[in-house]
């Protein structure tokens, strides 16, 4: 993980700002969501991409019955 040289604080509500250039660098807008994730002591923030709830892979993803799944496990549960 290459640091980017930038410091945020964290506000009371514990909310930090993404610097401008981040968020165009990164191609994300108001109202996108954000995934948080926690690896090791680290905190990682990533553009939110919707995982199939079988295999969790991100490949070809539709939503299906109000849940997420992937091409290859949709064919698997519907049998097409």
């Amino acid at each position: 993980m290459k640091p980017a040289g930038i410091v945020r604080k964290v506000d009371q509500l514990g909310r930090i700002v993404l610097p401008k250039s981040l968020r165009n660098r990164f191609r994300m807008n108001e109202g996108d969501p954000v995934e948080i994730l926690v690896q090791g002591d680290h905190i990682i923030l990533e553009r939110y991409r919707p995982r199939c709830v079988f295999c969790t892979t991100m490949d070809s993803v539709v939503e299906f019955k109000d849940k997420h799944i992937c091409a290859e496990c949709l064919q698997q549960v519907t049998g097409k």
